[in-house]
């Protein structure tokens, strides 16, 4: 698993699934498809969206304050 970072290249809206794909091993494309369906449910998916596209770093952010 790599790390959790938002990516330059790849990302459709806030690169969101693209990272969490990453992370998980899946493609970006099986990820939001995922988050789609479970938009159907009830929950806060849309909130989890907005936070995780605020807390999550930007890779070149990460790469830079990286050790």
């Amino acid at each position: 698993m790599s790390r959790l970072a938002r990516p330059a290249h790849g990302r459709m809206i806030g690169g969101v699934c693209a990272a969490l794909a990453r992370r998980f091993g899946t493609s970006a494309t099986t990820m939001r498809v995922i988050f789609l369906i479970s938009c159907l449910l009830p929950g806060p998916q849309f909130l989890l969206y907005l936070a995780l596209w605020i807390l999550l770093p930007s890779e070149e952010k990460a790469a830079r304050t990286a050790w």
